[in-house]
């Protein structure tokens, strides 16, 4: 039976409401548009909602937090003591019924059942579920029980819910350790119902920084917003010497010390560059203080590496006491826990058998986050090998960590292991899944001297200038490509895009049936993804260039799951212009049409007539194309960098790429400006590319 709505429910604290609640709302924005979240019972109305605050911020939905959130738990427990029950649930259903109504599907997450009083002897989560219609899902917290106690609760979650005659989706069992997962696994093998048994992670569980900044209201006097994630594993209070304190240092410690213990201050900031001693996390200064005014500048001065430095007004002891009492949590922009967090979910549930049972609502819409989910699960179904040559960049090694924990793509680094491995441990990173090759590996650079000599020596290369190209990162990373060592390479965040495409024209070359490297942008609109070619790399394409360049971008579209409706754009439409400009456009629509006749091509067309219907149906009234085009082809490189500026500057689009096609194996340059996640998208596209890849 396919349904509408989920409804999340779990009794014990720390179960993972909000992890399973995140890891369903990223299978339904895959596929779907207009999703909407409800949270029936809130703690208070002074206070707002974290989880709601939470899924609205993280999944850009359209929906406001009054929408969001039912009652809170005072009035429940008053109407329900009042004997106002059925007025209470009419009330929920009527809220729960306008979202039902404006959107595709309603996520429902309910309120721990050890919140709510004792005089409330049903399971209300239940009753609310019933009266919704949705599929019910409960979680256990597998931490303290064993694993027969884990097995009956699973057999009682289940008969409960069949008592209330709820429909029960699935039950997800959190928090497994390794022996009581094999025990149940074994336990459930012939269970016939949906349950989902996730193991323990514990960086999970772990505080962070902006856990720290939060719970203490502290202030973070030394440091960068990325220092937040660091995860802490110990709290420790220096009050030793430093000879002495040091024995006790271990990984991911913060440390509480006094802001006049120069001595303890300097001795952190030395063990984090030295490779005896484990790296800290951060330090929290107690009574507001404030370091020495040469303590400080000697701080400053340390640009390659650092950790963060906290200010709070309590004392000592009310600090560390303060501490143990906050609560881990996946924040907004902590994007390695929540990398951490979606990998283990997609690994442990049947992410299409769950797909299958939920309602999807055929649609051509297509959001920035859908096209980013379905980048992540094409690239998942068969992972390829990466190169990445920048290891040395702080960018390239939080995307790499992201893109290992959600298992898009096996990442191999270049550079010396030992230094990038103190790199990361510096940053807080975690590579533990990681590749390293050391470019400078004589072995390897033996072999791909010998190769690009062979290659290139009819062109008057010397084997010395081999060689030398090899040394290149670049020139090393695409030789990997070209002899099997891996799948695709990803360059460009401190190199420029020459430094990118010289390497894979002279090596990967370009495949047979294409005479020309060219490239695309993805730009992800608010409702549609339309692709941009070529906006990059070729300056002024003649007419036989440019339909290369439209066979080459059709390509890439259908690879990425979009049907593409073709655009040769001009300054003119149809026959009403002419001029060398718009003659070369037209020819090029002209080659297009012979080589491809099943393609949708319209040209030359104007902008505003390839995407809007009003302007189409005056325009070109019985093209099918016009309106509603999503590669749009541009005439020359200045039109094209610059409209895709224009549209992702005023618009708000995501621009993602430059992304080469045309090369025999793919490699992808990035902007030197990118972020994180223009980087992890660009991954994600290359591994994608890369299943392509014949022979």
């Amino acid at each position: 039976m396919q349904i509408k709505s989920l409804y999340i429910s779990t009794q014990q604290k720390g179960a993972g409401s909000l992890f399973v609640t995140m890891g369903m709302m990223e299978m339904l924005k895959k596929n779907l548009h207009r999703v909407a979240f409800f949270r029936p019972i809130i703690a208070s109305d002074n206070a707002r909602d974290y989880d709601i605050d939470f899924i609205l911020n993280r999944y850009a939905l359209k929906q406001s937090y009054e929408d969001a959130c039912g009652f809170e738990i005072a009035y429940v427990e008053s109407m329900i003591a009042s004997g106002r029950e059925n007025e209470l649930i009419n009330e929920l259903i009527g809220k729960f019924k306008k979202l039902e109504e404006s959107y595709d599907f309603v996520l429902c997450e309910g309120i721990r059942r050890l919140v709510l009083s004792s005089s409330i002897e049903y399971d209300l989560n239940l009753k609310i579920a019933q009266n919704f219609s949705s599929g019910y899902i409960n979680i256990i917290n597998a931490k303290d029980i064993s694993a027969k106690d884990i097995y009956e609760d699973i057999r009682i979650e289940y008969d409960n819910s069949s008592i209330h005659c709820c429909s029960h989706f699935a039950t997800f069992v959190n928090r497994l350790d390794e022996e009581k997962y094999k025990e149940l696994f074994l336990k459930l093998k012939d269970f016939s119902h949906n349950v989902y048994l996730l193991e323990e992670v514990a960086e999970l569980d772990l505080l962070t920084i902006e856990d720290i900044l939060d719970g203490l209201d502290a202030k973070c006097i030394f440091g960068t917003k990325n220092d937040y994630t660091r995860v802490i594993k110990n709290v420790k209070v220096a009050a030793l010497t430093l000879d002495n304190f040091l024995y006790h240092l271990e990984e991911d410690d913060l440390v509480i010390v006094p802001a006049d213990r120069s001595d303890i201050i300097l001795g952190l900031f030395g063990a984090l560059y030295s490779k005896a001693y484990p790296s800290i996390s951060g330090i929290v200064f107690p009574f507001a203080m404030k370091p020495h005014e040469n303590i400080k500048k000697l701080l400053d001065g340390l640009s390659s590496f650092s950790i963060p430095i906290l200010s709070v007004e309590m004392d000592t002891y009310t600090t560390a006491h303060s501490i143990s009492k906050i609560y881990s949590r996946i924040r907004l922009k902590s994007e390695r826990k929540i990398a951490l967090a979606l990998g283990l979910f997609e690994r442990s549930v049947d992410v299409e058998g769950i797909e299958r049972l939920i309602s999807s609502t055929q649609s051509d819409v297509m959001t920035p986050q859908m096209f980013e989910y379905r980048l992540f699960d094409m690239a998942k179904k068969d992972k390829k090998r990466i190169v990445l040559p920048e290891a040395s960049d702080e960018r390239v090694l939080r995307a790499a960590e992201i893109i290992l924990r959600r298992g898009v793509a096996e990442i191999i680094l270049l550079g010396d292991e030992q230094e990038i491995r103190e790199n990361s441990t510096r940053l807080g990173v975690d590579l533990s899944g990681v590749k390293i090759v050391d470019n400078h590996d004589e072995k390897l650079l033996k072999e791909f001297s010998d190769a690009f000599y062979e290659m290139r020596r009819h062109k008057g290369l010397s084997y010395e200038a081999a060689a030398d190209a090899m040394i290149h990162l670049n020139y090393f990373g695409t030789m990997m490509v070209h002899l099997g060592y891996a799948d695709g390479m990803v360059s460009g965040a401190i190199h420029s895009t020459s430094d990118t495409i010289r390497p894979a024209l002279q090596i990967i070359k370009t495949t047979p049936d294409v005479s020309i490297v060219s490239s695309v942008f993805f730009m992800c609109l608010d409702t549609k993804v339309l692709v941009y070619g070529d906006c990059a790399v070729n300056q002024d394409p003649d007419a036989k260039e440019l339909c290369e360049i439209a066979l080459a971008s059709a390509e890439t579209a259908k690879n990425f799951s979009i049907t593409p409706k073709v655009a040769m754009l001009s300054y003119s439409t149809g026959e009403s212009g002419s001029g060398a400009d718009v003659d070369k456009v037209r020819e090029a629509t002209k080659l297009l049409k012979q080589k491809e006749p099943e393609l949708l091509v319209e040209g030359p067309i104007q902008y505003d007539a390839a995407v809007n219907k009003d302007v189409a149906k005056t325009k070109l009234p019985n093209s099918k194309v016009a309106g509603d085009a999503n590669v749009l082809i541009f005439p020359d490189l200045n039109t094209g960098n610059n409209t895709y500026k224009a549209v992702q500057r005023s618009s708000g689009a995501i621009a993602i790429g430059p992304v080469l096609q045309g090369l025999n194996k793919p490699i992808n340059d990035l902007s030197r400006g990118c972020l994180v996640s223009d980087i992890v998208n660009t991954i994600a596209i290359t591994a994608i590319q890369a299943q392509g890849v014949r022979g």
